[in-house]
């Protein structure tokens, strides 16, 4: 009797301890599930704060991207335009003259024509009269390095005013010439010789058809 009373406590005993111990482990499962799930939210959280960044950076670059194109299509346009003033002012090349110091005797700091260059340029309207086209002169005046570089601009302009003033004196339309000094800035020859800074100091006539 007292054996069979001894069996019945240990398996209650048994029991409750069974009872207890899922409980334990079933709060210990889902307290684990809690953390796991809180760990997955902090996760998805962080994966969904990447995304926005990502997504704005991306509309950062597309938007930079846009005016990197847009400014490459101004700046295209803008140098045909270029072009196409270049073109329309410079026109097709027919042949030039160049009154350089053999011809024109240009002294320095002088700008006056000589009587040779006189008739070099009338030898010039001639030609033009004789092949009656539609033409266009430039008139580009070049100096030597003597001297300060804003006065041989100046300089150049006059040696080239010189040519123009005679040209529209043997009835050529000033309308149809053009000036431009390039002063010092284009030698052709060695500036530190005499000879040099001679051929240097010249005026050289563009005609263009």
């Amino acid at each position: 009797m007292l054996l069979k009373h001894g069996v019945g406590l240990l398996v209650g005993c048994l029991c409750l301890m069974l009872v207890f111990s899922g409980c334990a482990s079933k709060k210990y499962v889902n307290k684990g599930f809690e953390n796991t799930d809180t760990r997955i939210d902090s996760i998805e959280g962080s994966v969904e704060a990447n995304q926005t960044r990502i997504g704005e950076n991306e509309r950062v670059i597309k938007d930079h991207e846009g005016r990197i194109v847009v400014l490459s299509k101004e700046t295209k346009d803008a140098l045909d335009r270029i072009d196409q003033v270049q073109q329309m002012a410079l026109g097709k090349l027919l042949y030039q003259v160049t009154l350089d110091d053999d011809s024109v005797k240009f002294m320095t700091d002088q700008y006056e024509l000589s009587e040779k260059a006189h008739l070099i340029l009338d030898e010039l309207v001639d030609k033009l009269i004789r092949d009656n086209k539609n033409i266009f002169i430039e008139i580009h005046g070049h100096t030597d390095s003597t001297g300060e570089e804003s006065y041989n601009n100046e300089l150049g302009l006059k040696r080239a005013e010189s040519v123009r003033a005679y040209l529209s004196d043997r009835g050529i339309p000033l309308h149809r010439m053009s000036l431009i000094s390039h002063g010092e800035a284009k030698p052709i020859a060695d500036n530190s010789t005499a000879e040099g800074r001679s051929l240097n100091r010249r005026v050289v006539i563009l005609i263009l058809e």
